[in-house]
């Protein structure tokens, strides 16, 4: 009966995967739809081999007994995501004191971390609690004006806790790769993270500002990021996938529809993939 219930689980995480399409930005709703697409199949996943392995591989269950088959790959799958949790962990504490050994300073009464580079860069660095990195490049490229644009834009990124969500998000997209539409939904998140601090900075700052900071950042933007192994921690102001030309139409004529909150419906919704719990008062 275990086997059963796994099989149901990923037959049900694919087929939501491949048989929902992915819904541009500008449709409503559209990021409460993509976040449920991404994270329930994987939560789903986990809550169902929790579940087997709580119930062991002894008993039975609705009159089926239980098998070393299903016990055997409920642990296997979820040491493997424990695995992949932990790697990630260690990047992210790697990454983070890679970062404190940079200047600390501060920029417009922002403490800071300042790269001593040409390239341009400005980013959110950490988990919870992210430290603000600018580049010299950025610093010299950009007026005031701008560069406060900028630092709004970065602080939407810590008003959000972007980094320590997208970390969580991130190990999800490693142990469901194996899923349909996992990168494009991934990619998706990411766009919308954007606007959505695009959004957030343009209540502070002239939506102008922001988006010819975008363009004058674009200008020197490279192909190889200049922190290639950061990702997980990481929100930056431009990167080249990151759908420039969007992000800057969005800022200027902002659609009526783009809504990029979550609601209590969404945690609703998400909260169903806790559903397989309930499962283990039912063997004996």
């Amino acid at each position: 009966m275990h086997l059963m219930i796994l099989i149901l689980a990923v037959g049900i995480a694919w087929l939501l995967r491949a048989l929902i399409p992915i819904l541009s930005p500008e449709s409503k709703f559209c990021w409460q739809k993509v976040l449920f697409l991404f994270v329930f199949p994987p939560v789903l996943l986990l809550m169902t081999a929790l579940a087997v392995v709580s119930m062991g591989y002894q008993g039975m269950m609705f009159g089926l007994k239980a098998s070393w088959l299903s016990y055997s790959l409920a642990i296997a799958f979820l040491l493997w995501s424990l695995g992949l949790g932990l790697y990630r962990l260690w990047q992210a504490t790697r990454a983070i004191q890679h970062i404190r050994h940079y200047t600390k300073g501060f920029i417009q009464n922002q403490p800071t971390r300042i790269l001593d580079t040409p390239f341009p860069y400005s980013a959110q660095i950490g988990l919870w609690n992210p430290e603000l990195v600018i580049s010299q490049g950025l610093l010299e490229s950009l007026d005031d004006e701008h560069l406060q644009a900028v630092l709004a834009h970065e602080n939407a990124h810590y008003y959000y806790r972007d980094t320590f969500w997208f970390f969580c998000l991130g190990w999800l997209r490693q142990m469901s790769f194996w899923l349909p539409q996992t990168e494009q939904l991934w990619q998706e998140l990411l766009f919308m993270r954007e606007v959505r601090a695009d959004k957030k900075a343009a209540q502070q700052v002239d939506p102008l500002l922001l988006a010819e900071s975008l363009m004058l950042v674009a200008k020197n933007i490279q192909e190889i990021p200049i922190f290639p192994n950061f990702e997980a921690i990481c929100a930056a102001f431009n990167h080249q996938d990151n759908r420039l030309i969007s992000r800057i139409n969005y800022l200027i004529e902002p659609p009526d529809t783009l809504l990029i909150e979550n609601n209590f419906l969404n945690w609703v919704l998400l909260g169903l993939a806790f559903l397989p719990l309930i499962l283990i008062p039912l063997h004996y």
